[in-house]
């Protein structure tokens, strides 16, 4: 007999080692995080840079503004990441399958009826 476990575990497992992931193991990915600044320093063209309009924001470059420490800094910017987006797509989960469940009935009340007129 195989026990399965539930999907709420197999969802708070999920979730603890998406956190893990972005809040301890993140430090050590890579030197380089973002690629194109390492090849725009390698071929020369990183003086060609210009700042963007989300420069100035409390996550810029995998960072938190106001942490000194770049573990700590690096880790919770992914932590918070992490968060934010399980928030966004639970949001558009839960409005979907509503919406889904709301275009699903009538047809089932059409079918009844339409079984209903032949009776």
């Amino acid at each position: 007999m195989s026990t399965r476990p539930s999907n709420r575990a197999f969802f708070v497992s999920f979730l603890l080692v998406s956190l893990l992931v972005a809040g301890v193991a993140s430090y050590y990915a890579s030197a380089h995080p973002d690629g194109l600044n390492y090849v725009a320093q390698k071929t020369g063209f990183i003086d060609a840079e210009t700042p963007h309009q989300t420069s100035d924001s409390p996550f810029a470059g995998y960072a938190t503004e106001g942490v000194d420490d770049d573990r700590l800094s690096g880790g919770l910017a992914g932590v918070v990441g992490v968060v934010v987006m399980l928030g966004l797509s639970t949001a558009l989960f839960w409005s979907l399958r509503r919406r889904g469940a709301a275009t699903e009935e009538p047809a089932a009340s059409d079918e009844q009826a339409h079984a209903d007129s032949r009776a």
